[in-house]
């Protein structure tokens, strides 16, 4: 198999040389854009979800903590 003997950077420049011929040329750099922005959203649904879970780092109002004294 071809591509089983091609290791490390060999094998980078393949799949980027693939990648441009599926692709083009100019729907690369939109293409990582898009991967960048989800990454982002993604991250930010994780720490959203972090925060949610854990119910010590929800801020109180000024009602909730007059009515607990």
């Amino acid at each position: 198999m071809l591509l089983g003997a091609l290791e490390g950077p060999d094998l980078i420049i393949v799949v980027v040389v693939i990648a441009v011929l599926v692709f083009g040329g100019s729907a690369i750099p939109k293409l990582a854009r898009n991967l960048g922005s989800a990454k982002i959203e993604f991250e930010k649904g994780l720490k959203t979800a972090k925060t949610a879970g854990d119910p010590s780092a929800e801020p109180t109002t000024m009602s909730e903590s007059n009515s607990s004294k």
